[in-house]
């Protein structure tokens, strides 16, 4: 993560001790992250993927809302986040790499570094106890 803001780099290290899934992305979408608990619900690890744009990132693992629909990119926290640089809050499936569908609920919170500097996103995530 050369040459990224300083709260990017810590954010990452702080991602990577913890043992909630988690995604970080930068203002634009790109994937920068994943931790190690989020590999296991995605089914992919990180060193597989790389950074992406969120086109891909949001496509990669199928997500559908509770009855089966697909969701669009728009309609993930996580990006919804990125559009208002405000928390967001849901629970929807994926279908992971491992063919896998798994529930679950995400939180994601933008990144602000000083001064007032918006940096990006992060979403914690983990699996619904009803998957």
């Amino acid at each position: 993560m050369s040459q990224q803001p300083i709260e990017l780099i810590l954010a990452r290290q702080f991602a990577d001790s913890m043992s909630v899934a988690v995604f970080l992305v930068n203002p634009d979408g790109n994937l920068l992250f994943y931790n190690e608990p989020a590999e296991d619900i995605l089914g992919i690890r990180f060193a597989e993927t790389g950074a992406t744009p969120v086109e891909i990132w949001a496509s990669i693992f199928t997500p559908t809302d509770i009855d089966g629909n697909p969701l669009p990119p728009e309609g993930l926290p996580l990006v919804e986040t990125l559009h208002t640089q405000m928390p967001a809050h849901g629970t929807f499936y994926i279908l992971n790499k491992m063919h896998k569908l798994v529930l679950i609920t995400v939180t994601a919170i933008p990144i602000v570094g000083r001064p007032n500097r918006y940096l990006g996103a992060m979403a914690l995530f983990w699996k619904s106890p009803e998957s």
